[in-house]
């Protein structure tokens, strides 16, 4: 998938400790990642670094609002909002989850909005919704979505409901919307680990999960770190990214060639330093998988 971005470009997520100091030194990056709710004010200081920021890189726009995964369908002022942030900057770029957050309670005469990621169910009555709230999107942005798939600690089921394996759901999500897979490689591993399954057995699940998908769907793809505590392993975003999740990130680049990667951290935050030794890494990766024939073109 072509979204306006060189395919083996490399960035960070560009987070409010490092504003300056990136502004600054301007180290070499293929593009930088922000959280495009952080940005919905018109006008202010934070909007004016973000204008300045885009003259030096190419930018991505992650969301976390949009509720791409909702019933009751998009919230008018946030896609309004959006839709302003990706007129005035024209993002490379611009991605959300395949989640839910916006409910209509009964007797409530307004939605609300939860302030969390809730993971979907994989089955036809969810595929429609997102599909129609992805469309919506992409007709009021005039350019393709990328859709992540979410680290869940939960999931949904009904007694002798058949449901879609994740990937599968995707493959149709991005045949029927036109939108792309934005692939985060740290939440297959989270959620193969949070399975049950010991370290090989977890690298191997998410192996097939890659495998399954379709040929052209990955539009980009993020790294991040995470966190094992007694009974469960959290997305936190907060530390180097783990062997496992590197190794990977080489087979997902092995089976589908190079695609724009982002090195995330959101909590805890490093030096930029520490950042940029992630981001040359995953360069480095890149470039090993340049020298392979990739499985799927």
């Amino acid at each position: 998938m072509n979204l306006g971005m060189k395919p083996d470009s490399v960035g960070l997520g560009w987070r409010q400790p490092h504003y300056q100091q990136l502004m600054q030194e301007q180290p070499a990056l293929g593009f930088i990642e922000v959280h495009a709710e952080n940005f919905f004010a018109e006008g202010g200081a934070a909007r004016q670094l973000l204008r300045g920021a885009r003259e030096s890189y190419e930018l991505s726009l992650h969301g976390v609002g949009l509720s791409l995964g909702s019933a009751i369908g998009i919230d008018p002022w946030h896609l309004d909002r959006l839709a302003r942030l990706n007129d005035e900057l024209q993002p490379a770029l611009v991605s959300d989850h395949a989640s839910f957050a916006r409910v209509q309670l009964p007797g409530q005469p307004t939605p609300i909005h939860g302030n969390d990621l809730l993971p979907i169910a994989f089955n036809d009555a969810s595929l429609a919704v997102m599909v129609r709230n992805v469309q919506q999107v992409q007709d009021r942005l005039r350019r393709p979505l990328l859709v992540e798939n979410l680290s869940a600690y939960l999931r949904w089921e009904r007694p002798g409901e058949a449901l879609r394996a994740e990937p599968d759901f995707f493959n149709e999500l991005v045949a029927r919307s036109g939108c792309g897979l934005l692939l985060d490689v740290n939440n297959l591993m989270v959620n193969a680990l949070n399975s049950g399954l010991d370290a090989a057995g977890a690298l191997q699940s998410c192996v097939n999960w890659v495998d399954r998908l379709h040929v052209g769907c990955v539009g980009q793809i993020h790294l991040a770190g995470y966190c094992e505590l007694e009974d469960v392993v959290i997305d936190d975003h907060g530390s180097l990214v783990r062997p496992a999740v590197w190794q990977l990130y080489r087979h997902v680049l092995g089976h589908f060639g190079p695609r724009p990667s982002l090195i995330e951290w959101d909590t805890d935050l490093p030096s930029l330093q520490v950042l940029l030794d992630e981001v040359h890494r995953a360069q480095d990766c890149m470039a090993t998988s340049a020298l392979m024939e990739p499985a799927h073109a």
